[in-house]
């Protein structure tokens, strides 16, 4: 296939995003239209699954390097259900984020290092993306893939240690049954924090944290189903997500609260040195933007 082809298909796929997933920021559909997802999947054959079918892997017919632009899941290990995530969800969730040129930006769970291009993409080359991915193999395979963005580093490590330094996004790419502390406390003061808050085998929602100043607005932006973060995951918290989700599917939500308090109607889900609150920010405290 003909580098123009591949870039016709890829420009595309990334139209074809800004529609589905209603994507305002024309930087992050530049985003998807520039990186090649090819790089990062695999030497093929391709195995997919279609939201339509999430039980079932196929193999498309089309074994070119344009059958990755489509708004599918495609495996890295089929046995472990372990994927390249859905565009369109990411295409959404970056949207929202709002990731700037310049910024510092962590990325954890990077898997093959796909959706850290795209932020690559997003903070330029005076940006900085540090792609932390727990199991050795995907590491290196993302090291390689991601060799022609210089502003990233790969970093084989288990990223609920939170050891970097303080940074204006950070992106996680698998499930957390909660909000670690250390996660928020290496935000700047008008960082931004996203990943899926999920109950075991149960889903949950992508949750978009916002830090004003020593405060920290908090919002769900959309259901999800995803792998799961070894390291910040609480059995006991899975269990009472997951009846909060019940509820109201955590559209109370508004804010995280860190101050030691005790468990009021106020809180939507309590936990230690973090808490999910139905409660607004103080009147004095501006909006993240």
């Amino acid at each position: 296939m003909s580098d123009k082809a591949l870039e016709q298909a890829r420009r595309w796929f990334a139209e074809e995003l800004r529609l589905v997933a209603r994507v305002e920021d024309p930087k992050v559909v530049e985003a998807f239209a520039s990186a090649p997802r090819e790089r990062f999947v695999g030497p093929g054959p391709l195995r997919i699954l279609s939201s339509w079918n999430m039980k079932d892997y196929w193999t498309p017919p089309d074994a070119s390097p344009a059958a990755v632009y489509h708004d599918v899941l495609i495996a890295y290990d089929e046995q472990r259900r372990l994927n390249n995530g859905q565009p369109s969800l990411w295409a959404f969730v970056f949207d929202k984020l709002g990731v700037a040129r310049g910024e510092r930006v962590v990325h954890l769970g990077c898997g093959m290092g796909y959706y850290s291009a795209i932020l690559a993409e997003l903070v330029g080359p005076t940006g900085t993306i540090l792609a932390i991915e727990i199991d050795e193999l995907l590491a290196g395979r993302a090291r390689e893939a991601l060799a022609p963005w210089p502003q990233v580093t790969v970093v084989n490590g288990d990223g609920t240690s939170a050891s970097w330094r303080e940074s204006e996004v950070v992106v996680a790419s698998a499930g957390a049954t909660h909000p670690l502390p250390a996660w928020l406390e290496r935000l700047s003061p008008e960082g931004r924090l996203v990943f899926p808050m999920t109950a075991t085998n149960a889903g949950g929602g992508m949750l978009l944290v916002k830090r004003c100043g020593d405060e920290f607005e908090a919002r769900f932006l959309c259901p999800v189903w995803f792998y799961e973060f070894a390291g910040a995951r609480d059995a006991a918290v899975s269990d009472r997500l997951q009846r909060a989700f019940a509820e109201d599917r955590g559209v109370a939500v508004r804010s995280i609260r860190t101050d030691r308090h005790a468990e009021d109607a106020a809180c939507w889900l309590h936990g230690e040195g973090w808490c999910l609150s139905r409660q607004e920010l103080s009147p004095s405290k501006p909006r993240a933007k």
